[in-house]
């Protein structure tokens, strides 16, 4: 089973970090008002990033590594990423 770490940019420009093994129903979720506490009272607008981890460990740790960036930081991780 493979684990993944996700950035959803939400309503106000904020942006959300979680771990799912399912991203696609994860985001379907947080669209639904179903999701996160935080992505209830701030819709999800776009998916911006997806990582794969080795396991839900990995994906703990990375979440809360990019949990404590700014958030110029984390849109710098995904304007990486998309290259």
């Amino acid at each position: 089973m493979s684990w993944y770490v996700y950035l959803i940019e939400c309503r106000g420009g904020s942006i959300y970090t979680g771990v799912a093994v399912d991203v696609a129903a994860r985001y379907a979720a947080h669209a639904a008002g179903k999701g996160a506490r935080y992505t209830r009272s701030r819709p999800p607008e776009r998916l911006l990033a997806v990582f794969a981890m080795a396991d839900k460990s990995a994906a703990l740790r990375e979440e809360a590594r990019i949990k404590r960036l700014t958030a110029s930081e984390k849109r710098t991780l995904v304007a990486l990423s998309e290259n």
